[in-house]
């Protein structure tokens, strides 16, 4: 029986950026299903004692732009750890996403998730500018016009809240989260232990 791996992520997150495309992979390898959970990064943080960038200590935030470096060289991944739009408001690129879901399914929602992360993360673009998300969207195979209408909407405003609820229940406190078989593993760095219960 194919797994699933519960995915909590907010689109802006670095780490989820550089979590995402393996974590694409390795469901491919293992036949396992990824259920998008885009979620309001800034309530969870509310809740469990996360703090923002701009209040974390001057060391604290140091060494996150030298661990960036690291992960981006480690992974061959194009990564600017200083991009001109962060950080930015998630809120319209979550709704999005959450629409894409409902919209066209996992799958093509991922391939957007995965096109807003590289907006933020490599191509220096503004992530809460409804042109580029509606650009976006267009570029990933959507109606950029009628889903970024669908985005809008108290359903899908109602569902967003649902899915940050579903975090809570869940204990996440950062992101990305992955959730298989009822465990949980935060940062793509445990990503090889999401491997281990995928191959089971």
């Amino acid at each position: 029986m194919s797994k699933t791996v519960h995915y909590f992520f907010a689109p802006q997150s670095p780490y989820a950026y550089l979590g995402h495309q393996r974590l694409l992979r390795l469901a491919a390898q293992y036949g396992a299903m990824v259920e998008p959970r885009p979620i309001d990064i800034g309530e969870v943080f509310d809740a469990s004692g996360g703090l923002p960038l701009a209040k974390r200590a001057p060391q604290r935030q140091a060494y996150r732009l030298e661990e960036l470096k690291r992960w981006s060289a480690f992974l061959g991944l194009p990564m600017n750890v200083q991009p001109k739009f962060f950080p930015v408001d998630q809120t319209a690129a979550s709704l999005l996403l959450v629409a894409a879901r409902e919209e066209a399914g996992a799958d093509q929602a991922l391939e957007l998730a995965g096109a807003i992360m590289r907006a933020v993360w490599v191509e220096d673009r503004d992530i809460a500018d409804m042109s580029v998300l509606h650009e976006l969207a267009d570029d990933c195979g959507f109606d950029g016009a009628a889903l970024m209408l669908a985005s809008a909407k108290e359903p899908t405003r109602q569902r967003y809240k649902a899915i940050t609820q579903e975090a809570h229940d869940a204990g996440v406190f950062g992101v990305p989260w992955y959730v298989v078989d009822g465990q949980g593993f935060w940062g793509q760095d445990r990503l090889d232990f999401v491997e281990r219960l995928l191959q089971t």
